[in-house]
């Protein structure tokens, strides 16, 4: 035990904390759209117990990948069709694409039902949506895509287990403390849904662009980089990410005064 409390260790742990505080984001903001799906009464549950699992899910997920990092880095195959695709194809690559795919998806499917509500009230609060376990299993499903890029970037950090595994449970209770304050938050100001969705999006982006490296990566091998049509797929930078998610909310947060006050205008030239 006494070997754990050295001064390199508690900083790797703060670093780690920090690390999933800022990873976990785009994990909170799904499981918070995704946990409304939910029938009302059990919403909250839902989120509890989805994150629970999920957290028990993402130790045993790493202590997995410590155990069998290197075999999981070897490419299953190489892609070699010159001109169109080509490069390595592991484990992580695969991860990242359907990830990716499922989370893009997901986003499309929901701004898509928005524009086909007839009445925002009735849907958002007499839905039976889907069963909660259909929800938690939803939920427990994408926090493990979205841990595998936090899982690896952590595994950077450190091997030390109890240190990477106490990182992962404190990032799991903040993410209870803070789930239902960011559910009511998107309950009273709908519009900013729409934005969380969006920031979705880009996140499928990002792991798509994640999956291009994987290999490469993985091996300390720059040929096994996927290339599309003779173009590397190189991923987005985590700066590039948070600066969009910067933008989108800037934009959001002024438009929604703008609308504010033209409504605020409208309804003072009606009363004159």
């Amino acid at each position: 035990m006494a070997d754990l409390l050295t001064l390199e260790n508690l900083g790797n742990l703060l670093m780690l904390c920090f690390l999933q505080a800022v990873l976990g984001f785009d994990n909170l903001l799904y499981i918070s759209i995704e946990s409304q799906r939910a029938p009302v009464a059990q919403q909250k549950s839902v989120r509890y117990w989805g994150i629970i699992i999920a957290v028990a899910l993402r130790v045993v997920l790493l202590f997995v990948m410590i155990r069998l990092i290197d075999a999981m880095a070897e490419p299953f195959f190489i892609l070699d069709w010159e001109g169109v695709i080509t490069g390595g194809v592991n484990f992580a690559t695969l991860v990242f694409i359907i990830g990716g795919v499922f989370i893009m998806y997901t986003a499309v499917k929901e701004i898509g039902h928005m524009l086909t509500i007839h009445d925002l009230n009735t849907d958002v609060e007499g839905k039976s949506g889907k069963s909660a376990a259909k929800v938690i299993a939803m939920i427990v499903t994408m926090n493990l895509i979205f841990s595998f890029d936090s899982v690896l970037s952590a595994l950077a950090i450190t091997d030390v287990f109890p240190i990477l595994a106490t990182a992962i449970i404190l990032s799991g209770i903040a993410m209870l403390v803070l789930a239902d304050g960011v559910t009511r938050f998107l309950e009273q100001n709908r519009m900013y849904e729409v934005l969380g969705l969006f920031i979705l999006l880009i996140v499928g982006v990002v792991l798509l662009g994640e999956a291009g490296q994987a290999a490469a990566h993985a091996m300390h091998d720059d040929s096994l980089a996927l290339k599309v049509f003779g173009y590397e797929v190189i991923p987005m930078s985590k700066t590039t990410f948070y600066f969009s998610v910067l933008v989108l909310v800037a934009v959001e947060i002024i438009q929604s005064g703008y609308t504010r006050k033209l409504n605020a205008e409208r309804r003072t030239g009606q009363r004159h």
